[in-house]
């Protein structure tokens, strides 16, 4: 997953980085469309990695939510409707997920946004949210 995918501002879903152009990024759309479309530097884009949750301590990577996200619903789609589902119940669902997550600044619409992305992610076949550790870090551990 690492620097592929990407979150666009202003634009639903989530997108695949396809190629770079000279002044923009092709991107596929992460749908049933699979559309290609261009992407500008005046466009807000952010890779997954680069966005992280908040919570009472310090702020934990997107990438270790949506990996704690995939060990609770086993590899599926999320058990939970985002769409139907109450503030109450987004947010006790989220609490399973990462229980000491900021509760004053977290939204429900951050946990409606994580719910979609998800699910997106895992209907595209993508479920390795883990970054692989550095070579140096595995030699570490081998000492």
């Amino acid at each position: 997953m690492q620097q592929t995918i990407l979150a666009i501002a202003g634009k639903p879903g989530l997108y695949k980085l396809v190629s770079r152009g000279k002044n923009n990024l092709i991107v596929e759309a992460l749908d049933a469309t699979h559309r290609r479309q261009p992407a500008f530097g005046s466009d807000r884009i952010t890779s997954l990695n680069d966005i992280a949750m908040f919570t009472d301590e310090e702020d934990i990577a997107l990438t270790e939510v949506l990996e704690n996200m995939k060990n609770l619903e086993g590899g599926k789609k999320s058990s939970v409707d985002y769409k139907k589902a109450s503030g109450d119940e987004l947010r006790e669902y989220f609490a399973k997920i990462l229980p000491n997550f900021d509760r004053e600044r977290v939204q429900n619409s951050h946990i409606k946004k994580l719910i979609q992305w998800y699910n997106i992610l895992i209907e595209n076949g993508i479920s390795d949210f883990k970054q692989p550790e550095p070579e140096e870090a595995k030699e570490e551990e081998n000492k």
